[in-house]
């Protein structure tokens, strides 16, 4: 009896069942993984002299994105305003103050509408501003009916049948295995 204990407590898993439950989990969970994180301005940060309008064209933005400033802590800051005071550079009003000090600023775009960023200081006027709109992702495409002639399971089972005698014979060499 002490030896079936030993036999059964020293029994485990394959690595290769292992690895295939992991990416067999990985695959489930890509479909939820869809928030993306924008580095605004690419490598070149959020910094004056370079077009924000230009670097947003052609992004799309969805519920669930993230912005990500990265500057120079001891010069600029990013305030999101109105649009008004974002055409005219107005940082005396900021609906929200994302600088937290350090120059690595993230921003949840968590609700659709249009966003305006600037940096106050008189860095807007150098071309620090950013105005983009956040939408919902888009539903996702529907499946195409399936025709009237395709093989279906009643009619030529043999389609199907292939890799359901390769899954049950993997599930009994597992099986094997372990036994």
């Amino acid at each position: 009896m002490e030896g079936m204990k030993k036999r059964v407590l020293s029994s485990s898993v394959p690595p290769t069942m292992v690895l295939l439950f992991l990416c067999f989990s990985v695959l489930l969970m890509l479909p939820m993984v869809s928030a993306t994180r924008f580095m605004v301005g690419g490598r070149m940060g959020w910094n004056t002299n370079f077009n924000y309008t230009t670097w947003a064209k052609g992004k799309h933005f969805y519920n669930g994105d993230w912005l990500f400033f990265v500057y120079d802590r001891n010069q600029m800051n990013v305030l999101e305003v109105n649009k008004t005071d974002y055409e005219s550079c107005n940082s005396d009003h900021p609906l929200h103050n994302w600088t937290t000090g350090a120059g690595r600023d993230v921003v949840p775009l968590n609700v659709t509408r249009h966003y305006y960023f600037i940096s106050g200081k008189g860095f807007c006027y150098g071309g620090m501003k950013l105005a983009i709109h956040v939408e919902n992702l888009p539903p996702p495409p529907k499946a195409s009916p399936i025709k009237s002639l395709a093989p279906t399971l009643s009619s030529k089972g043999h389609i199907f049948l292939m890799p359901i005698v390769f899954a049950i014979g993997a599930a009994w060499d597992s099986f094997i295995y372990l036994w």
